[in-house]
């Protein structure tokens, strides 16, 4: 299966520079996944297609503010992006300009931060030591800046960014820390949301899976067999192991929120089994094909043309059903990718 058969044109005005005005009010186009058939909704509409019983699965990982800007004693700027804290102080992360991070370097943000560069590693990533003292993610939300896509270009002021995508760039029910991407298919739901699936008999459930810039990681190969998946960690609560399980046996609907969610899921029951209590990492590639053991339903935003996104929820349908619905997306006006609207594959 050749890369180029996932390729779609998108008008650059339909890529999402800014969230909605609120987040239910977000377009939805409703797919089933079975005939294709589409409809056009709000999601504030999307408590209409479940039941009593139906589990719904969110990832609850939090968005750090991982863009620091700093300076040498030099007075050089330098731009250190966090992306993962193997062990203790220690962060791998990528720095502009990487001609000014020589080891040793000391880079400071604020009083109450700097970081030492220790060396280079692979894929033009580096290995910095950060120097605090206290709760280190209440000093970064001191100095840090919410990480956004490169798509989005907004002429605002690092303090006007921070002020607007600080709550919006970041799930209403965000509670662990470590992602440098937020779960987007997740920006659209709200606590009333949330609250009036509850009521209806929804059972939701949550699992925490850090989004690391390998999400995002363009397809370099022309077939796309060859391509690999960076890993990342993931853990799943025995609450939610056990609610998934029970559902699996009564043969109850799970729907997933975003692409995150269903590599969690396949992920876990792929290695063991079953849905179980862990703290893993997933490194699974879903292109159609493939056999879903967990996820019958998804919520997932509109994706990046060759993207392995675009491929995952192309395998819970079919490639033609999806480029389908992209392109009456298109017409439709939808708006694209992270702040954009989205779709509920049913």
């Amino acid at each position: 299966m050749l890369v180029n058969e996932f390729d779609y044109n998108l008008p650059e005005e339909l890529i999402a520079q800014m969230p909605t005005t609120a987040r239910e009010l977000s377009k939805m186009l409703v797919m089933n996944k079975k005939t294709g058939t589409l409809e056009h909704k709000i999601f504030a509409d999307v408590t209409e297609y479940f039941e009593k019983d139906d589990v719904l699965i969110l990832n609850n990982t939090k968005v750090i503010p991982a863009r620091l800007i700093g300076y040498k004693d030099t007075g050089a700027r330098i731009e250190v992006f966090l992306l993962k804290n193997p062990e203790g102080k220690l962060w791998e992360c990528l720095i502009k300009p990487a001609k000014r991070a020589k080891e040793g370097s000391i880079v400071t943000f604020n009083e109450q931060l700097k970081a030492k560069v220790i060396g280079r590693l692979d894929n033009d990533k580096m290995m910095v030591e950060l120097i605090f003292d206290g709760d280190f993610y209440k000093v970064l939300d001191n100095v840090g800046l919410t990480p956004l896509p490169p798509y989005i270009q907004r002429q605002m002021t690092d303090e006007q960014i921070k002020q607007l995508d600080h709550d919006r760039y970041q799930t209403v029910y965000a509670k662990t820390p470590g992602s440098v991407a937020a779960p987007t298919a997740g920006l659209h739901f709200t606590d009333e949301i949330l609250n009036k699936l509850k009521n209806k008999g929804v059972q939701v459930g949550f699992v925490t899976l850090n989004v690391g810039l390998g999400t995002f990681r363009p397809v370099k190969v022309d077939n796309i067999l060859e391509h690999k998946m960076d890993s990342e960690s993931f853990q799943i609560s025995e609450e939610t192991a056990t609610m998934i399980t029970q559902a699996q046996k009564d043969g109850r609907r799970i729907t997933a929120v975003g692409t995150t969610t269903v590599r969690t899921l396949e992920t876990a029951f792929a290695k063991y089994g079953c849905i179980q209590k862990c703290h893993d990492a997933s490194e699974l590639f879903i292109y159609p094909g493939y056999e879903f053991k967990v996820v019958n339903r998804l919520i997932t935003n509109f994706h990046l043309p060759k993207s392995t996104l675009l491929m995952l929820v192309s395998a819970l349908s079919t490639r033609e059903n999806i480029m389908n619905a992209y392109k009456e997306a298109i017409t439709q006006k939808y708006r694209f990718y992270s702040y954009g609207d989205c779709m509920f594959i049913k």
